[in-house]
């Protein structure tokens, strides 16, 4: 006998179907909320730098490229204009205190001196004349006087002698009289000689010194004069190493043209340009590192020039311990100044990324370095020369950076390495 059977509610096909549904909303459901939908790219890990970011000593400076000069240079310029007669030192050449350097002629300049010369010498020779008359009057005042003493050293005792007699009667009064009044005459002379001797000498004692004051200056300028003609020959101030254009005999000179220069050559300085940019922050004692054939150097800054040309201000920088071997005049040097003490700060290297993001963003690698992910909201700050850039937010110590160009990126924001 038949007998029914009973409809299954759940076929197999059935619970497939439903399965695969779920697992559809499932998968549909995950992409939405949980699938990371951001843009890819694939780049080579070999094509790109990746750097870490670290803790360290801060220092902030600016590379510049400085100039080799000596410490002293001693300029040579014409005093007096003419023509070069002669050329003693060359160009480069070891000069002492004195030694020629070159000669020059003009004969104009000659005449001139020998002129003034004499000019001076005959009013030299006025002034003593003059002195000399002085002197001579006064010796002919003293010769009146000393004439007066010795008649009155007569006539006193026989005016004396004469006037007791008189008084007695013993003498005739013409007699007395007549001794009486060249007694008497030679006391009034001696009074207004000596008064005048004595006029006299105060107005000499002025003149004399008049006449001492002016010819002491006429002898200077005399001596004066005498060394225009030493100023045609060029000579050494100091010792050093010379270094003058070129120059050839019968050339003209104008007066001031420059004619060369001696340079100390046992010590140097360096002269650096820096963007006026920086003026505000560049004082004397600040520190920098000179780099020369693979060795620092340390200096300091001595001398901040106040003018500034075309945007740029020089200053002038002393070695503080070994000088580099073999530098010469005119060597250029670059160097670090450093701008202010150093800090511990969170660094990042240097690279091609910051022209392509400002330094707002970067590409940090994850843990296990499979791929890179876009990071916003990184603030960089100071630049420690070319090496680091100091973080004030975004990156920590330990997290690895793209910092090579992100030129070819474009706007992913996931990079997958290969």
């Amino acid at each position: 006998m038949d007998r029914q059977l009973k409809k299954k509610k759940w076929t197999l096909k059935k619970i497939a179907t439903y399965s695969g549904i779920a697992l559809f909303v499932v998968f549909v459901v995950y992409q939405f909320w949980f699938a990371d939908r951001r843009s890819r790219l694939r780049v080579d890990i070999d094509k790109i730098t990746i750097s870490e970011v670290k803790r360290g000593q801060f220092k902030e400076y600016i590379p510049q490229t400085g100039t080799v000069e000596p410490m002293r240079t001693v300029y040579l310029d014409a005093v007096e204009g003419g023509t070069i007669k002669r050329i003693v030192a060359e160009s480069g050449a070891m000069l002492k205190p004195g030694d020629i350097v070159l000669e020059l002629s003009n004969l104009n300049r000659e005449i001139s001196v020998l002129d003034q010369e004499s000019n001076l010498t005959q009013s030299i020779n006025r002034i003593r004349e003059t002195r000399l008359q002085i002197t001579q009057n006064a010796l002919r005042q003293q010769e009146s006087l000393i004439t007066i003493d010795n008649a009155l050293a007569t006539l006193k005792p026989q005016y004396e002698r004469q006037k007791q007699l008189f008084d007695k009667k013993l003498i005739a009064k013409q007699e007395f009289e007549r001794t009486e009044a060249d007694y008497l005459a030679n006391l009034k002379r001696k009074d207004i000689t000596y008064q005048a001797y004595r006029l006299d000498s105060l107005d000499r004692l002025r003149q004399i010194v008049q006449l001492d004051q002016s010819e002491r200056k006429l002898l200077q300028s005399l001596e004066n004069v005498g060394k225009i003609l030493d100023n045609l020959v060029v000579k050494a101030p100091i010792e050093g190493r010379l270094t003058r254009p070129q120059l050839d005999v019968g050339q003209s000179v104008a007066p001031g043209q420059r004619l060369g220069q001696v340079d100390v050559v046992d010590n140097y300085k360096v002269r650096v340009e820096i963007d006026e940019l920086y003026l505000p922050r560049i004082t004397e004692g600040l520190s920098s590192i000179i780099t020369y054939a693979g060795k620092d150097y340390d200096a300091v800054i001595t001398y901040v020039y106040p003018n500034v040309l075309n945007g740029r201000f020089p200053v002038d920088m002393n070695f503080t311990g070994e000088v580099p071997p073999g530098i010469r005049r005119g060597l250029s040097l670059r160097l670090r100044i450093e701008l202010g003490q150093p800090s511990e700060e969170t660094l990042l290297p240097m690279g091609g990324f910051y022209k392509d993001t400002g330094g707002n963003w970067v590409y940090v690698v994850e843990e296990g370095g499979a791929r890179a992910v876009k990071r916003n909201n990184v603030k960089l700050g100071r630049k420690m020369g070319s090496e680091y850039y100091e973080v004030l937010e975004g990156l920590k110590p330990g997290e690895r950076v793209i910092t090579s160009s992100y030129e070819n990126f474009g706007d992913n924001e996931v990079l997958v390495f290969n």
